[in-house]
C-alpha cells in the first residue's frame, strides 16, 4: 500500500515537474518567437535602409556622372566652336587673299597691256608721249625689270628733249623771239633740272628775261651760272650778265662788285674791254651820286 503511495507520489511530482517544465519551454518558445520577430523586423529595416541606401547611392552616382557628361559635353563643345571660329577665320583670310590675289592679277593684266602701249610709244620714239605718260605708268604693278627699263627710257628721252628745247631756244635768241625762247629754255630746264648743259640754258635764259625787262629774274638766274661749277666756261658770261642786271635794277654796288671780280679772274677773257668801259661808267655814276643829293638838298 505504502509502496503504491509512494509511486503515486513520485508520478504527481514527475508530473509537476513536467508541468513546470512545459511552462518553461513554453515560455522559452514565445521569448524565442519574440527574438524571431525582432530579428526580422530588423532585418526588414535593414533591407529597407540598404535600399534607400542604394537608391540614394544610384541617385548620386547618376547625378555624378550626368555632371561629368554635361562637363565634358561642355568642354568638348567649346573646343569644338573655337576649331569651328580658328577654320573660319581661315577660310575668311583665305577669301581675303584669294580676293587679293584676283585683283593683283586683274591690275597685273592691266598693268601688262599698259607697259605693252608704252613700250609701243618707246619703239616709235614718241619722246614727248613718253614723258607726259610715264607718271601714269608707274603707278601700275609693273615688274622691276620694266619699271628700270622705263625709268631709264624716260631720263633718256627727257635729256633728249630737254636739249632739243635748248637749242630750238638758241635759234629763236638768234631771231630776237626771246618771249618764246625763254619758254623753250624753261622746259629745258624743267625735262632735266640736273644734266650738264642746263648751267648754259640759265645763262641764256636770263639773257632772255633781260631782254624782256625781267632783269630781277635774270640777276638770280646769272648768280646761280657764276657760282656754279658744272660749266666754268661760261662763268665769265655769267658775271658779265649780273653785272648788267644789277645795273639794271640800280645795285651799282653789287655790279662794280661782280665787274671787279670778272677782271681779276679772267684777265685774258675777251669780255675784259668791256668789262673795263662798264666799270668805269659804273663809277662814274656812283661818283655822281652824292653831288646829286647835295644839290637837291
Amino acid at each position: 500500500m505504502r509502496d503504491t503511495d509512494d509511486e503515486v507520489r513520485e508520478i504527481k511530482r514527475e508530473i509537476i515537474e513536467s508541468r513546470g517544465l512545459i511552462i518553461k519551454t513554453n515560455n522559452l518558445t514565445n521569448s524565442l518567437a519574440a527574438d524571431i520577430k525582432s530579428i526580422a523586423k530588423r532585418q526588414v529595416g535593414y533591407e529597407r535602409r540598404f535600399n534607400w541606401n542604394s537608391g540614394v547611392a544610384y541617385v548620386l552616382f547618376a547625378g555624378l556622372a550626368f555632371t561629368g557628361l554635361k562637363f565634358w559635353s561642355d568642354v568638348r563643345i567649346n573646343e569644338i566652336e573655337s576649331e569651328k571660329e580658328g577654320l573660319e577665320r581661315e577660310v575668311s583670310e583665305l577669301r581675303r587673299n584669294l580676293a587679293e590675289e584676283t585683283r593683283r592679277a586683274e591690275k597685273r593684266e592691266q598693268a601688262e597691256q599698259k607697259a605693252a602701249s608704252f613700250y609701243g610709244l618707246i619703239r616709235q620714239k614718241k619722246r614727248t608721249k613718253v614723258v607726259e605718260g610715264y607718271n601714269e605708268i608707274q603707278q601700275e604693278q609693273l615688274s622691276k625689270a620694266e619699271a628700270d627699263f622705263f625709268k631709264d627710257v624716260v631720263a633718256r628721252f627727257r635729256l633728249d628733249l630737254s636739249v632739243e628745247a635748248y637749242q630750238n631756244g638758241l635759234g629763236l635768241m638768234r631771231t630776237e623771239r626771246y618771249s618764246e625762247a625763254a619758254r623753250l629754255f624753261e622746259e629745258a630746264i624743267t625735262l632735266q633740272e640736273d644734266a650738264s648743259h642746263i648751267p648754259a640754258v640759265k645763262l641764256y635764259l636770263g639773257q632772255a628775261l633781260r631782254k624782256l625787262g625781267r632783269s630781277n629774274e635774270a640777276l638770280l638766274l646769272a648768280k646761280e651760272v657764276l657760282e656754279q661749277e658744272i660749266d666754268k666756261d661760261i662763268q665769265v658770261e655769267a658775271a658779265w650778265l649780273l653785272s648788267k642786271c644789277a645795273e639794271d635794277v640800280g645795285d651799282l654796288d653789287q655790279a662794280r662788285k661782280v665787274l671787279r671780280l670778272l677782271l681779276r679772274r679772267w684777265p685774258r677773257s675777251a669780255r675784259v674791254p668791256d668789262a673795263r668801259k662798264l666799270l668805269g661808267e659804273i663809277n662814274m655814276k656812283i661818283w655822281k651820286q652824292p653831288a646829286q643829293k647835295t644839290g637837291q638838298q
